[in-house]
This record gives structure tokens, sequence and C-alpha cells, in this order.
């Protein structure tokens, strides 16, 4: 790519009048510097290594570096990191690549079901790492749960919305019976809450034609229950009416709790969470004051 297109691209400053007049490619990682890139300067102390490494071009915000190559490009931005993911916005419009926004749920099914992982590329939260992934891979398609990182690489990701055909048949707290597309699944150890964000899932795998199964369905990081005995020891599943649920949302805690409400009249359910975190419907939370008085 010419300095003029890639300056044009980026909104930077030209600050000097180099002798090198294009890039080959981009990094954000000085170790990954190869002759003729790119550098996109993260952090201003990358900036020498880089350049002894082949850099042709540096990407930084600040001041201009002294004492370095007046050969190679240095063009000034506002921010470095806006700066590369106008160039990724660039890039995926060449290559005509699809952003597709997932709720944290769904990326967890997603991973779950893939049989050939390969198809899709999953987008680390670290925009560096989210970078270089984009940059360097020969996919059109990548998704990713983090909001803000996929909006701004383009404003309007796509979302999942439709739904396969499907229904919960039976269910418990910790079990699942569906069906899906005329097929059923017995027993699967699946939140019955937890169908529409598997539903929407599967119609997404249908339009991209990505091969899945879900005979390999089991609880998602998201809801983990262990059953306990009266010493909050590890007991076999079944062994034991007392279970501890362990979520990283408040979402799944409210509807678990709705769940047992509606299910049945004898069980009773306490919830602990790190300190003053709000939750629905409870005003006057308890605080207690070790872990000890917890347990």
């Amino acid at each position: 790519m010419k300095i003029s297109d890639l300056i044009n691209i980026t909104g930077g400053r030209l600050e000097n009048e180099p002798q090198v007049q294009a890039i080959e490619s981009a990094t954000v990682f000085p170790s990954k510097v190869e002759a003729g890139d790119l550098f996109f300067a993260a952090r201003d102390e990358d900036i020498p290594a880089a350049v002894e490494r082949g850099a042709y071009a540096v990407i930084y915000e600040g001041e201009h570096p002294r004492n370095l190559d007046e050969e190679i490009a240095w063009i000034a931005v506002d921010s470095v990191r806006e700066a590369a993911f106008r160039l990724l916005r660039y890039v995926m419009l060449r290559k005509e690549a699809d952003l597709v926004l997932l709720r944290p749920h769904e990326e967890s099914f997603l991973r779950m079901i893939l049989t050939h992982k390969g198809n899709v590329t999953f987008l680390p939260k670290e925009w560096t790492k989210a970078f270089e992934t984009i940059l360097n891979s020969d996919q059109r398609l990548f998704v990713g749960s983090d909001r803000q990182l996929l909006e701004t690489i383009t404003p309007e990701p796509e979302r999942l919305e439709e739904t396969a055909e499907g229904q919960m048949i039976s269910d418990t707290l910790f079990r699942s019976t569906f069906k899906v597309h005329g097929y059923i699944y017995q027993q699967k150890e699946m939140a019955p809450f937890h169908l529409e964000h598997l539903l929407r899932v599967v119609a997404f795998c249908d339009r991209k034609e990505l091969p899945y199964s879900l005979d390999k369905i089991r609880y998602t990081r998201h809801f983990q229950p262990l059953f306990v005995d009266g010493e909050l020891a590890s007991v076999p599943r079944g062994a034991s009416d007392r279970v501890v649920i362990f979520v990283d949302n408040l979402t799944d805690i409210v509807e678990a709790r709705d769940y047992v409400r509606h299910q049945s009249s004898w069980a009773r359910s306490i919830v602990l969470t790190p300190p003053k975190t709000k939750v629905e419907n409870v005003e006057r939370p308890y605080w207690f004051e070790t872990p000890e008085e917890a347990r």
C-alpha cells in the first residue's frame, strides 16, 4: 500500500519526507515486524525495536520520536487504536468479510457445537490481538462478543435475531429434552432458559452453512451446577438435593430463581454475589463479613 493511501485511510499526518513510498504489511507487535512493514505503536517504548527490525513506516501518537531513522515514514495520529481500526475497516471491505456480534451465551454455544472451528474466526477481546487476527487471516467470517470492540471496527455489526425451528419438550433446572429441526435431544446438560440462545446459534450455522453437532451440548461457563452435601463437599449428581450454581451473569441468577419459584413450593435459594452487586428485586441484601461466615 502506498504511504499516501495509508495516510488517507488512517487520517494521519506525515511528519517527514521519507524515501519509503509503500509498505508491505502491518503489525502492532514489534517482535513480528519484518522488513517493509508498517508498525502501529501501541506503546512508545516498542518503536526502537520495530525500526531496528526493518519497519518502513511507524504510526504513533504524541511527540515525534527523535534520533531514529528519518528515511522511513513517520505518521502521527490522535489515536493509534482508532487508526488501526480504520485500516481494518478498509481491509474488511476489500475482503468482503462478515463481522458478527454475538451475545456471550451465543459465543459459548457456537464454540461448543461447531464441528470445524476453522470455518469461523473468534476475535479476542484485546484490540491489538483482534487487529492481528483480522489483518493476517484469510477467513471472511469473524465473530466476537465484545460489543465495544466490534462496534469500533464497524458501527453496525451483524446480530443474531433469527431462531431455528425448535422447542422444549421436558426439563428440570439442570437437564433439558428439546427438539430442533425434528430431532429430539434427550436429557442434555443445559438450563431450559438457554434454549433460545442455542436456537439462534443453530439458525446462524444453518444460514452460513457451518457444520455443527448438538450432541456436544453441555453446561456453558455461564451456568455450572455442583451438587454438595451439608458440609459443601461435592457429591455425585442426584445424591443430594443441595446444589451450588456458579454463574457469571445476573440474568441467569434471576431466571434460575424464577424457575425454582414456579416449579417447586418447597425449594429455597440463596444468592451470593461479589460485594456491592445489585441483584434484581433484592433491596436489602445481607453482607457477610468473611468467606467462612458465608459458608
